[in-house]
């Protein structure tokens, strides 16, 4: 409120005392001047503000009359926003117009201290919700990073204290793992930019301290592809471990580098979810009835009255895309066009290590307030368990497919043995009979290539020397066939 009645002079003053820019117009040192505030409540800096506050208005002191009733006193409070927004010099008013509760008329900031009125009302940046994260409180709202001066790495300080209800709620959390509880306290930092909710997004050359610790922020991922810069995950960072759980104010300082783009910070109370128990909470609420699942088979195999070629069915894998293993939980977005599921335990579990939500199937965003649990598929799951894919039919039937496997064939020849049993006479040995009386086993290599010549010189031999029984290398007409074929 002091800040607020003061003048240009004042203003300049009170950045000088600080080494702050006096520079710009009048709301700007506004501007500037409640940042000082919000975000560096020291001493030194309150004993200025009342030294500037009350040499000015120490010879109107004793002329101060009674103060108004509420009804009186509000256009004068008015007045005074309305020649700030003139960029005119601040009206002189009574001790009483300056003791206006700017908290109840604007809302409260960090630690109870009056955010400085806009002139028109401006939505407020916002983050998309996190599905691994349940919002319990908002410790400071979105709030933008502005720098201080022309340099490229600047620093936002701010401070604040823990209540003793969310003291309690981070000692009685659950371990997620060793260091590690539930419930925590993360900064998020966006762009600022009000059209959308914003996704998390970090500023370059960023650092956080908590206190007189560094925090640490995650790092960048290596690229794979040439000329690919590294990208980094950008998630809530963590700050609950180097925080002073008690009544005592923490200090938060954010460095950053200012290369043009403006990001905004915001503090939360929040409870972390693992995939486990949105899993649970999948299987609770996301189960799409068999019917429906039934009916949206049926409108994909209708009849397009434009298309020339009819749709008989539809062919979809009980594998999952990402595992390549048989579908147990089978799930997919409502946005997605195609029947095909991928399974909710590996995708979830997936993305709780990097948070991508994008469908497998069709690469499009599969956010997890879309999933939904095909009632359907999971029927069929354990109705056909001796196949790996099925089809839908026009009327919304099913039947499993089960002959694929069984068509299948090497592409390349194998070496062909022979035995007694399988020739059943129709492969002559030179003499009839092998040793013992017995047909041999005659092992045919295919890869192999002999000429005619070849063959015309071991026929000799054999007629030379029958006695000793077969020759392995002895090529028929019969072979030749399965070679040609082959």
């Amino acid at each position: 409120n002091m800040v607020m009645s003061f003048r240009v002079s004042d203003l300049q003053m009170l950045l000088g005392f600080v080494g702050r820019s006096k520079s710009g117009l009048k709301h700007e040192l506004v501007t500037r001047a409640l940042q000082l505030v919000q975000f560096d409540c020291s001493p030194e800096v309150f004993k200025k503000i009342k030294e500037l506050y009350e040499t000015r208005y120490a010879k109107k002191s004793s002329e101060v009359a009674q103060p108004q009733p509420q009804q009186h006193r509000s256009p004068e409070a008015l007045s005074i926003h309305s020649s700030y927004d003139r960029g005119s010099t601040v009206a002189r008013t009574s001790i009483s117009t300056t003791n206006i509760d700017y908290p109840a008329l604007y809302g409260k900031y960090l630690n109870g201290l009056g955010r400085l009125p806009p002139k028109v009302a401006k939505p407020e940046v916002r983050l998309v919700k996190l599905p691994f994260y349940t919002t319990l409180d908002e410790l400071l709202k979105p709030t933008e990073l502005v720098p201080q001066n022309n340099e490229k790495l600047q620093e936002s300080p701010c401070i604040f204290a823990l209540t003793a209800r969310q003291v309690e709620l981070i000692r009685n959390s659950r371990e997620l793992q060793p260091g590690v509880r539930s419930v925590q306290v993360v900064l998020r930092i966006c762009y600022t930019d009000t059209s959308s909710p914003q996704e998390d997004q970090y500023p370059p050359n960023i650092a956080v301290k908590v206190n007189h610790s560094y925090c640490s922020v995650p790092g960048y991922y290596p690229s794979n592809k040439p000329g690919v810069e590294p990208k980094r995950p950008c998630r809530p960072i963590n700050l609950t471990h180097l925080m002073y759980l008690s009544a005592a104010t923490n200090r938060i300082t954010v460095t950053w580098g200012n290369y043009g783009k403006s990001y905004s910070v915001g503090l939360y109370l929040v409870r972390q979810m693992t995939s486990a128990e949105l899993l649970q909470r999948l299987k609770t609420i996301g189960i799409k009835h068999p019917e429906l699942c039934k009916a949206l088979v049926k409108e994909k195999l209708r009849l397009d009255p434009d298309s020339e070629i009819a749709t008989t069915g539809v062919r979809v894998s009980l594998i999952c895309p990402l595992v390549k293993m048989r579908l147990s939980v089978p799930c997919r977005a409502e946005t997605c066009a195609h029947l095909q599921c991928f399974d909710a335990v590996f995708y979830l579990q997936m993305n709780e290590k990097k948070p991508t939500w994008m469908c497998p199937v069709c690469d499009k965003p599969a956010p997890y307030d879309q999933l939904i649990i095909d009632g359907l598929l999971s029927k069929i799951l354990t109705e056909c368990e001796d196949a790996d894919e099925i089809e839908y039919l026009v009327d919304g039937s099913w039947c499993p497919i089960r002959a694929e496997k069984e068509r299948s064939c090497s592409p390349q020849c194998p070496i062909l043995v022979l035995g007694s049993s399988d020739v059943n006479g129709l492969l002559p040995t030179p003499n009839g009979n092998g040793e013992n009386g017995k047909a041999t086993a005659d092992v045919v290599d295919l890869t192999l290539d002999s000429s005619s010549s070849e063959e015309e010189e071991e026929e000799d031999e054999e007629e030379d020397d029958d006695d000793e029984g077969p020759q392995p290398k002895r090529r028929c007409s019969y072979e030749k066939g399965l070679v040609s074929a082959c």
